[in-house]
């Protein structure tokens, strides 16, 4: 069986404007580089070692999985296939910005044309997870991702839509029959 721990970056220049990111490239804050060292302290607290570390291909993810890798000697591989979900034309926007282009929308749960569905997020980002675990063969790995990937796992799964805080992390186990099971959610910094 195959530990996961997936990650969601410490908090972005536009997590702290409220700007919706999809798949731009924002850098962390100086507050993210803080949570990314944090965490990385308490995933040696919590686990020891980990046999492998990957990230999204965006700034934030790597970064924040570069600073976790580094107390275990562990380079960092990124697959974009972990991409935070492509928002589309929501990219850039504030909350406020996405009420007033688009009506109604965020609150019935509609999406505008170019956002990605929660099937094809989950289907690139279940593909990129079935590889890591056949890498790590029965070992313990921490992926580092975004949040809307995590959240979509976890529906999918059979969880509730809840947010997930930056540097929130969740338990996935892939078992010898090749399915995952959802693990607790993991708080890495306070």
């Amino acid at each position: 069986m195959s530990r996961l721990l997936l990650v969601r970056h410490g908090q972005s220049t536009w997590n702290a404007s409220g700007h919706w990111q999809g798949q731009a490239d924002p850098p962390l804050t100086d507050l993210g580089h803080d949570q990314a060292a944090a965490a990385a302290l308490r995933i040696v607290e919590l686990l020891g070692s980990v046999d492998a570390v990957r990230a999204s291909d965006l700034e934030r993810a790597h970064h924040t999985a570069r600073a976790i890798a580094a107390p275990h000697g562990l380079g960092v591989a990124t697959d974009p296939r972990m991409r935070e979900r492509d928002a589309g034309p929501w990219t850039g926007l504030t909350r406020a910005e996405i009420d007033e282009r688009f009506p109604g929308f965020l609150d019935s749960g509609e999406r505008p044309d170019g956002y990605e569905t929660d099937e094809a997020l989950s289907e690139r980002a279940l593909a990129a997870l079935h590889d890591f675990a056949d890498e790590l063969a029965g070992g313990t790995g921490v992926f580092v991702t975004h949040g809307g990937v995590i959240v979509t796992l976890e529906t999918v799964h059979g969880a509730e839509r809840v947010n997930i805080a930056n540097l929130g992390a969740r338990w996935i186990e892939r078992g010898p029959d090749g399915t995952f099971t959802l693990g607790e959610r993991v708080a890495l910094v306070p």
